[in-house]
């Protein structure tokens, strides 16, 4: 059978290092949309740590991104590249970096990159293009969005898959299915795709507070050990849950401080704890 194709991708792909794993998985980390708390990047980056990685390849960014966005400074700055000078002249500039790595010995790969504001098709073309090339089987993305989950209490995890014979996968991990519907992200439509790329794709997603911004280790930690499991992994979150014992001190601080949040938290908190003694009340006692 055929697969569904849009495009070419010879202009896309800057290959370095041809790499083919064994049924291999990918973890697709993207900033941008779903990456709030750095959930996304901060996960994958977690679980590429202490392993021989070798850069196989990176996507072109032309064509797929806004850099110059009309409006005031501060909207158009949110668009435009990064540039650093030292002692006036240009040290760096740094366009979109779109890039694949893999550990050959765990059979993983991993993309890192920046969600494409254009050209969908082409972005996913170049992306499921890798995945054939490496004789990858299985796509897992992690990203976060916003949501009414207190930063005391553990984030609540969502799941989505290509088709539903991985439904069972949701359950197994403890993964709620997702029921959304409104603007889509890219990974969306990547997981719209997959099944006409004869690619199974999980995705999850991690509630984060709504009313925070900034890293969220607590979060990270949450997906990296539910990410973990579900690739039969093993990774050291010492440094994490050390990273979201103190970040959770500074915010509960902060958040004392003002009282309309304080109350804000305090409704929060009262709401996820009523959630979960339902849950318990509607769960049938386990069989003797």
């Amino acid at each position: 059978m055929m697969l569904e194709v849009h495009m070419a991708t010879h202009n896309v792909i800057r290959l370095h290092q041809p790499t083919v794993l064994e049924n291999g998985t990918l973890l697709l980390a993207l900033t941008g949309w779903m990456d709030g708390g750095s959930v996304s990047t901060g996960t994958v980056q977690h679980l590429m740590q202490g392993r021989k990685l070798m850069h196989v390849a990176d996507l072109n960014p032309a064509g797929f991104y806004i850099e110059n966005f009309p409006g005031t400074m501060e909207v158009s700055a949110l668009f435009r590249p990064h540039v650093k000078y030292s002692g006036g002249v240009i040290e760096s500039f740094n366009l979109a970096d779109n890039k694949f790595l893999v550990d050959q010995n765990a059979n993983l790969a991993f993309f890192l990159g920046k969600e494409p504001n254009l050209n969908w098709p082409a972005f996913s073309d170049a992306i499921f293009e890798m995945v054939h090339r490496m004789k990858i089987t299985r796509i897992v993305f992690v990203g976060s969005f916003g949501g009414a989950v207190p930063h005391t209490r553990e984030p609540r995890l969502y799941g989505s898959v290509s088709e539903r014979s991985l439904l069972p996968v949701l359950a197994q991990h403890q993964l709620r299915p997702t029921e959304y519907e409104g603007p889509a992200s890219f990974a969306s439509y990547l997981l719209s795709r997959s099944p006409g790329q004869k690619i199974q794709m999980i995705s999850l997603a991690c509630e984060i507070p709504g009313y925070l911004q900034g890293p969220n280790p607590n979060s990270i930690g949450a997906v990296t050990r539910r990410v973990a499991r579900i690739l039969s992994v093993q990774t050291d979150l010492s440094e994490l849950r050390q990273a979201a014992d103190s970040w959770e001190e500074q915010v509960t601080q902060a958040v004392d401080a003002d009282e309309d949040l304080a109350k804000t938290v305090k409704k929060l908190e009262e709401d996820y704890d009523n959630e979960l003694v339902n849950q318990m009340e509607e769960t049938p006692p386990a069989a003797e």
